[in-house]
């Protein structure tokens, strides 16, 4: 839990380092917001799709055992995270509805039925740092 409000305004930047055993899939991340008692709110999100983390203009697929390394789109967040709150970083590889679904083939999604499983991975440590970074803002005293 916070010991103290904790501001956060501005883009929230998201390096990660990942891997999958199918040949495309999503990263999604979401920042929430946790009161003492359980209930979050859902402050922020965003996603990469993997055949397009290089670009709009050319699928690129993943081969499985390889890592790559992904900066999904920025958040933008204005947010109090109030004194006892938890920040949470929540990563999946779905956020159906707000997204559209990834059969993690490397058919094209919007005609494709064949649906696969992913085994996905996020690593991190030396040399490979995943990681989120929030624009913290140090309010004057008595705010």
């Amino acid at each position: 839990p916070l010991a103290e409000h904790l501001t956060v305004f501005g883009y929230v930047e998201t390096e990660l380092f990942v891997g999958s055993s199918a040949p495309d899939t999503d990263f999604t991340v979401k920042l929430v917001d946790v009161s003492p008692d359980g209930t979050s709110w859902n402050i922020a999100d965003t996603i990469q799709r993997m055949r397009y983390r290089d670009g709009l203009e050319k699928q690129i697929f993943m081969k499985p055992g390889e890592i790559y390394r992904i900066a999904p789109p920025p958040m933008l967040v204005a947010n109090v995270f109030l004194k006892g709150h938890r920040v949470r970083i929540e990563v999946s590889s779905s956020n159906f509805p707000s997204y559209a679904r990834s059969l993690n083939t490397a058919n094209d999604p919007y005609k494709s039925t064949e649906i696969a499983v992913a085994r996905n991975t996020v690593v991190s440590g030396p040399g490979r740092p995943s990681k989120i970074a929030l624009p913290v803002v140090k309010l004057p005293s008595g705010r």
